[in-house]
């Protein structure tokens, strides 16, 4: 979720509310995340509970919430969460447009 979102530990960390040390220890898999670390996840990166916590994929109406994403995916979504809703129904607008073009050619 960190590098999902472009944050470094430090970054990451202040926004969970843990040091950057157990942040570290965290990530690798030392131990697991307190109740509170949990709801800081689910909290400010809207992190699904069932994944972060049993590592099930789960299914929702737009498909399989666990999926792998490159760095273009990635850059995208951060990006996107950062503009106003504005900006981005804009951001989707373009992107129907784009798929219809390209249903079109197929």
């Amino acid at each position: 979720m960190r590098k999902l979102n472009k944050l470094n530990q430090i970054e990451f960390s202040q926004i969970i509310g843990v040091s950057q040390g157990t942040l570290s220890e965290l990530e690798k898999d030392k131990y697991k995340p307190s109740l509170e670390t949990v709801i800081a996840l689910k909290l400010n990166f809207g992190v699904d509970l069932d994944w972060l916590l049993i590592e099930e994929e789960v299914v929702s109406n737009s498909g399989i919430f666990r999926v792998q994403i490159d760095d273009l995916e990635s850059n995208l979504i951060s990006g996107f969460r950062k503009l106003n809703l504005d900006d981005k129904r804009e951001i989707e607008g373009i992107l129907n447009l784009k798929l219809k073009r390209y249903r079109n050619r197929a």
